[in-house]
């Protein structure tokens, strides 16, 4: 065919419609900007965020960190609960910003999809931004990438990236941890943003047996959950800053309970040396997971190196600040004791595999 005779080609035909981006670019900016203060400078919409640290901090450090959502994307598609997936994916980040005692400052954001509509893709950003205002975080910028042939028609994916700042000599590292200080635990509401590749091959959750399925799946009741299973696994990962905020003064160290589960994320925090001896008795597992645990066959040793089991964070502080610390902390607990390290093993009380 000669060059005369072919059709003409857009973007827009290929998957990539321009107008329509610029149209709801407007409507982003408008949405970031009611999460910014006076320290976010310029415009929005532009190629880069400016923030302007100020003279709040005598010597700052910076801290930085990025994560994703996973594959609850999937269930959050299936459900309509975009929203939701804005809070998770800010809060994921802050949480494990906060870890080092760092002040959460701004959030940038992005979103790949294949044809997500412009109404949700407007939710998604409008619960990025109701996140972002939680946290006392800017929402400075972001980007939405449209990829044809990589994503399913509908499809999203979202990632996201927050900086904050602590000061040189309050960074938290674990270091002053010894044995004898207690372990204080704050409660997760499930999942948060972790296992849930194992929740999907469990329920056969997008594993291409259709919308209805997956939609008659998640819509099931039970009494245990107080709901359905869809709204008991699409719950908000939740936001820890505001909690663990007035009880910085008195934390040595803090795990963030994601992938890897207990296991998996207080060693992270704990020097040479020392251990973590968790009382499993000191709280009730949720529900949700006995419920994953049952309906799978899984292993309870597997179940805790997957999954929070209920516990979203940890936190190491000494003997004599442990009750400041609970009265300071609606909903935390004493999950266990920081103890000396035998046998080279970092975690004690928490069922074992094999």
């Amino acid at each position: 065919m000669s060059d005369e005779a072919r059709p003409s080609i857009t973007y827009a035909a290929s998957g990539v419609d321009l107008d329509a981006r610029e149209a709801i670019a407007k409507r982003f900016g408008a949405i970031a900007r009611t999460t910014h203060g006076p320290q976010v400078m310029g415009r929005s919409g532009g190629f880069a965020g400016l923030f302007h640290l100020g003279a709040r901090f005598r010597d700052p450090v910076l801290v930085a960190t990025t994560d994703g959502v996973g594959t609850k994307v999937l269930l959050h598609a299936t459900l309509g609960t975009i929203r939701l997936a804005g809070h998770d994916i800010v809060n994921n980040n802050v949480n494990d910003l906060i870890t080092v005692g760092a002040e959460p400052l701004f959030f940038l954001d992005y979103i790949a999809t294949n044809g997500l509509p412009a109404a949700q893709r407007v939710e998604l950003v409008e619960g990025i931004a109701e996140a972002c205002r939680q946290n006392g975080v800017a929402l400075i910028g972001g980007e939405t990438a449209d990829m044809p042939d990589i994503y399913k028609p509908g499809d999203f994916d979202l990632a996201g990236f927050v900086v904050g700042a602590v000061e040189r000599d309050g960074a938290i590292d674990g270091s002053t941890i010894t044995a004898g200080d207690a372990l204080v635990a704050l409660p997760s509401n499930g999942p948060m943003t972790n296992g849930y590749s194992l929740v999907r091959e469990v329920w056969a959750l997008g594993k291409g047996l259709g919308d209805e399925h997956d939609r008659k799946v998640l819509n099931e009741r039970y009494e245990e959950l107080g709901g359905t299973l869809g709204e008991a696994l699409t719950a908000p990962h939740p936001a820890f800053w505001p909690l663990l905020r007035p009880a910085l003064p008195y934390v040595k160290g803090v795990a963030h309970i994601t992938g890897g589960g207990i296991p998996g994320n207080l060693p992270r925090v704990l020097p040479e040396g020392v251990a973590g001896q968790v009382d499993r008795a000191s709280w009730q597992v949720p529900p949700l997971f006995d419920l994953i645990r049952q309906t799978g066959n899984v292993d309870e040793a597997e179940m805790f190196r997957t999954f929070n089991m209920g516990v979203g964070m940890i936190l190491a502080v000494a003997e004599a600040d442990a009750q400041a610390v609970l009265d300071a902390i609606p909903g935390s607990w004493r999950i266990g004791s920081v103890v000396p390290r035998e046998d080279g093993e970092a975690i004690r009380g928490l069922p074992r595999r094999g």
